[in-house]
């Protein structure tokens, strides 16, 4: 159950898309004053050394943000308002050095937890879910650092069942963020699951899923299932994903990897869908690995 951790993974294609993301949605629900509630259902260790050795072991930074940034600097330049956005909060968790450079190099990467605590504010709330022990107290760690308007409330508990008492928020605004490694089967239900629930409960909230594209039923049929549950619900819904590979096995029979990555939106802003429909050919370009790239766009009612 234990055997996932984020830190291999920090900073690939799949972050790349659901960070993006997260910063548009985070941007806009930010706009009005009235109080914002996030729930993240699988929060991780919340901040991750993209120099460190777990990174290296996996090289997919390498494959992902490095690639989209053109090298390890996070250069200023237009690639569109929704990675530009994206870019401008990894700068701020990687300050120039002392030497008076304006260069920023990008060493430590920002999980979601962190992302929404940066862009929220004093009276919005965000409650966090993480089950992986060591996970779980280096995520404890940073809160304890930077939770820097006491909005942070962090659980050691499973982030499926904890959605239900927190929804509908008393603000009546709220963004739910679910992307769990999907590392057990079950994982897959679970989702449609708790979107369910959350949408019976909370019919006007936002709700941001995340899913890998691997070669497995359950991932094939997610983005199915995660259209008929909010169109149950008379939902609008936008659907995303980005494929920077083949996702076949080789000839012995093995997955190649991580091949590509979807996050589903419920209730999505309308800035959303220019944001992604102009960023997505960038990403696609940048971080493609074989001619079977590419990327889906597609809203619902």
């Amino acid at each position: 159950m234990f055997s996932y951790r984020h830190a291999f993974h920090a900073g690939n294609h799949a972050d790349v898309l659901k960070h993006a993301t997260l910063v548009c949605l985070l941007r806009y629900l930010t706009q009005k004053e009235t109080a914002l509630s996030v729930i993240d259902t699988h929060a991780g260790a919340g901040l991750y050394r993209l120099d460190g050795d777990q990174a290296h072991t996996s090289g997919e930074a390498e494959e992902g943000i490095f690639k989209l940034l053109g090298g390890t600097n996070l250069k200023t330049g237009s690639k569109g308002a929704l990675i530009d956005d994206y870019l401008a909060v990894l700068r701020e968790f990687n300050p120039p050095p002392k030497t008076g450079s304006p260069m920023h190099k990008l060493r430590n990467y920002p999980g979601s937890p962190l992302i929404a605590e940066k862009l929220l504010r004093p009276q919005d709330r965000l409650n966090l879910f993480e089950v992986h022990p060591t996970d779980q107290r280096l995520l404890r760690g940073l809160v304890a650092q930077r939770d820097r308007h006491q909005i942070i409330r962090l659980k050691m508990d499973d982030g499926f069942a904890g959605v239900k008492p927190l929804v509908p928020p008393p603000s009546r605004r709220g963004l739910l963020v679910c992307d769990p490694s999907y590392e057990i089967k079950s994982d897959y239900g679970k989702v449609v699951d708790m979107l369910g629930l959350a949408l019976t409960r909370f019919a006007t909230g936002c709700a941001l899923i995340w899913h890998p594209i691997v070669a497995r039923p359950e991932a094939h049929d997610l983005p199915r299932k995660l259209k008929n549950t909010a169109a149950r619900a008379g939902k609008p819904w936008l659907y995303a994903s980005l494929s920077v590979k083949s996702g076949q096995s080789n000839a012995r029979g093995v997955p190649v990897g991580l091949s590509g990555s979807g996050v589903f939106v419920v209730n999505p802003p309308f800035v959303l869908a220019p944001a992604l429909k102009e960023a997505l050919p960038l990403m696609v370009n940048a971080m493609a690995q074989d001619e079977h790239a590419g990327f889906v766009l597609e809203t619902g009612q």
